[in-house]
């Protein structure tokens, strides 16, 4: 057993913790908080999970959690409050959630949706259910010695190790884990426990090095978000990417529910009698039918493909502008989940590495790619053409709606000919 600090010695900033005591640690976290890690259940799955025995679950280290934390600050179903009438009107009880928490295990790019979250949630009029869970909450965070397969969090400037905003920082030296302290309350966490811990030597600060640079160079997938956010700026966007991605949209709305930063949501009364009943708050999605449907019934984003563009426009461009910084962390959850192959890693790759091949044949018309794909005949065409002039439809929906051809073979056509990832080497089959 090695030997750590004795109790009550001076805390530095760089700190040592043998990976034998690392249990130790974290069950001494229990007794005072509720301790959260990603925890790797009888499927397999790696999820972050409340835990109540230390020695009862198996922590993994090594695998990023399928879901990002957020739900322990804005859960996916809310009970904002308790609402009862009576003959003297209306009476309410606050739902409120104080609980002091310790999330143990986080990756930086969720670390970096947390900080990005309260951005959101305390400017204008400031949401204390959100602030009630986060202001007692301390983060750990666990920098990525190696990047997962979608991740791009370098490129987004949010990993694989952070530089500010955690309250405690491991890296993983093999034997032990060499500890970083930022705020305050992390500082405090770890001088309870001082006796787990030794002064960081500069063998070590020079070992944690090398694995931040190493770390730094394994990335598969290196993206410019300054150059996306230009494009998007500037319109240079071709209108059939929109609409091929509107089209491989399946409305599942995976891309927001896994997403750190993804924060719309949608609040309603639930009745469970005539007076009484509770306000909920539920996670929504801008890329939902519904979500942008007004109260007299019409809806300014009834395409799907005008969705798709306000999520991107939201993430790279809005936000971007309003805060200095992109909603994205480049954690890769999107591609993981998504079987349209609409995530942020293709949407980037595609306006940004495929401009010469991929804009310049954007702009041919549907009607020639369709009949040099032999999906209509020219007599089609021009039939669909001269009832069109009366409808002012789009050709596309034109077509469809006279039974010429189908949704699916658009989107296969004009992903063949955009080189959407996922169209093109399908086309054949």
């Amino acid at each position: 057993m090695r030997r750590a600090s004795g109790k009550g010695e001076m805390m530095t900033d760089k700190l040592i913790l043998y990976k034998e005591h690392l249990n130790s640690f974290l069950r001494k976290i229990t007794k005072g908080f509720e301790l959260i890690a990603p925890v790797r259940n009888t499927y397999g799955d790696t999820l972050f999970e409340v835990i109540s025995s230390v020695d009862d679950v198996r922590i993994d280290l090594t695998n990023r959690p399928i879901l990002s934390p957020k739900r322990f600050f804005m859960p996916q179903v809310e009970t904002l409050f308790a609402y009862r009438y009576d003959k003297s009107g209306y009476t309410f009880k606050d739902a409120a959630d104080s609980t002091p928490r310790v999330i143990f295990g986080l990756r930086s790019c969720d670390t970096r949706g947390i900080l990005f979250y309260d951005l959101i949630f305390q400017e204008g009029l400031k949401d204390k259910y959100y602030l009630d869970r986060r202001k007692d909450t301390i983060l750990i965070n666990l920098g990525c010695n190696q990047p997962g397969e979608n991740c791009f969090c370098k490129s987004a400037q949010s990993g694989p190790f952070l530089t500010y905003g955690y309250d405690i920082q491991l890296t993983d030296l093999g034997d032990r884990f060499f500890v970083e302290t930022g705020r305050p309350r992390g500082r405090e966490l770890l001088a309870g426990w001082s006796y787990f811990f030794r002064p960081a030597t500069q063998t070590d600060i020079d070992e944690q090095y090398e694995v931040v640079l190493e770390s730094e160079g394994k990335f598969r997938h290196r993206l410019d978000f300054d150059a996306a956010t230009d494009k998007l700026i500037n319109q240079e966007v071709a209108p059939a990417i929109w609409e091929e991605m509107g089209n491989r949209c399946q409305n599942c709305g995976g891309c927001a529910y896994v997403c750190p930063t993804c924060y719309c949501f949608n609040i309603f009364d639930s009745p469970s009698s005539e007076k009484e009943g509770e306000r909920l708050r539920t996670w929504d999605a801008c890329t939902f039918a519904g979500f942008s449907r007004l109260a007299g019934g019409y809806n300014p984003r009834q395409d799907k493909a005008q969705r798709i563009k306000r999520r991107f426009y939201h993430k790279l461009f809005y936000d971007k502008q309003k805060y200095n910084i992109p909603s994205c962390v480049g954690c890769g959850r999107c591609a993981d989940i998504c079987f349209g192959r609409i995530d942020m890693l293709s949407f980037i790759r595609l306006i940004c590495e495929q401009k010469e091949r991929v804009l310049a044949p954007a702009h041919r018309r549907l009607g020639e790619l369709l009949l040099e794909a032999g999906l209509i005949s020219q007599k089609d065409l021009d039939l669909a053409i001269e009832k069109q002039a009366a409808t002012g439809k789009p050709l596309g929906a034109q077509l469809v709606e006279m039974g010429m051809v189908n949704k699916e073979a658009i989107a296969r056509t004009l992903g063949y000919q955009l080189k959407i990832p996922g169209t093109a080497e399908n086309i054949e089959d």
